[in-house]
């Protein structure tokens, strides 16, 4: 799952990444109110986070421009404001839910968690399933067949990216932007690793083989 992330507070910025990175999701970050406009004016994103004191646009009009083209993406708004009144407001233009600066990053994780339920329950399965192979988008569970697949964050994220693409070939650029949200150095092995290492934890104790290597192409999940 990919969040957006709209804030111009190099540390708090860093502080929100890497807290969502380390929970599994792909994050793509702007730090002013035209890029992030254009970011989620653009590419689909499970759950947008926008700061409302931004340079270029405030967030309030990146989000009220967003509701007008009737891009629908759930919107939690970050502020310093407290007040009910700046609250309503935020709510009224358009977003999903409000959190006040300073917070913990353990509520924001609740709500952007507490935001995908809501808008998956209506718009996308929250369950993915691949031949044997199961994922539960909510809990984060993971099973071949009766068997449990403990992952950790990474190894999530890749596989809910093999499983929403069954039968096609990923290449390594295409995992490198997906899972690490940033551009392929071929000269890393990063994703051969973590490849290697999802695929001990679904296939090591199964005759049938579900993960593929096509050599110099890329991978590929097959039921």
């Amino acid at each position: 799952m990919r969040i957006l992330l709209v804030e111009d507070d190099e540390k708090i910025a860093s502080f929100i990444l890497g807290g969502l990175r380390q929970s599994g999701f792909a994050v793509d970050h702007a730090a002013n109110g035209p890029d992030g406009l254009h970011l989620a004016a653009t590419e689909p994103y499970c759950v947008a986070i926008i700061d409302v004191m931004l340079p270029g646009l405030d967030g309030l009009q990146v989000i009220e421009e967003l509701r007008r083209r009737k891009i629908m993406t759930p919107i939690i708004i970050l502020s310093a404001k407290r007040s009910v009144e700046d609250r309503v407001r935020g709510l009224e233009t358009g977003g999903d839910d409000y959190l006040s600066k300073p917070f913990s990053f353990a509520e924001l994780l609740a709500r952007v968690q507490a935001l995908i339920r809501r808008s998956t329950s209506a718009s996308e399965p929250t369950r993915l399933t691949v031949g044997e192979l199961s994922m539960n988008l909510l809990t984060r569970e993971v099973s071949r067949g009766e068997t449990a697949v403990q992952l950790q964050p990474r190894e999530f994220a890749l596989l809910e990216y093999f499983m929403r693409n069954p039968g096609k070939v990923l290449s390594k650029t295409m995992i490198m932007e997906h899972v690490w949200d940033y551009h392929f150095d071929p000269q890393t092995n990063l994703v051969d690793v973590l490849v290697c290492r999802l695929r001990n934890k679904i296939d090591r104790d199964y005759d049938r083989k579900m993960l593929h290597t096509l050599r110099g192409v890329g991978y590929v999940l097959k039921e």
